[in-house]
């Protein structure tokens, strides 16, 4: 693991066309409090300062719970889950 928080990047996508969830920081809005890993300790560690060290890779189904949890807790709104954007048809 690094110590630097994750920042945001473009949503990718997974074979088949599965839409890949994942969750994202704002390292300037991120005070560091900690409230997101207390909610999902699984899904988020903290680094030496306190700050959210993030999955690199998307959500599992069952990681999208924890994930909405750890972005609600973040009383910053500083963390968030990025949903792919919705395929027109």
């Amino acid at each position: 693991m690094t110590d630097a928080p994750v920042t945001a990047g473009a949503p990718r996508t997974a074979g088949a066309g599965a839409a890949v969830r994942r969750l994202r920081v704002d390292p300037v809005a991120c005070d560091g409090i900690g409230a997101c890993a207390l909610a999902a300790p699984a899904l988020v560690d903290l680094d030496r300062w306190g700050y959210p060290i993030l999955p690199r890779r998307g959500l599992t189904p069952a990681e999208l719970a924890a994930a909405r949890v750890a972005a609600r807790a973040c009383p910053r709104r500083a963390l968030w889950l990025l949903e792919p954007a919705p395929r027109g048809g």
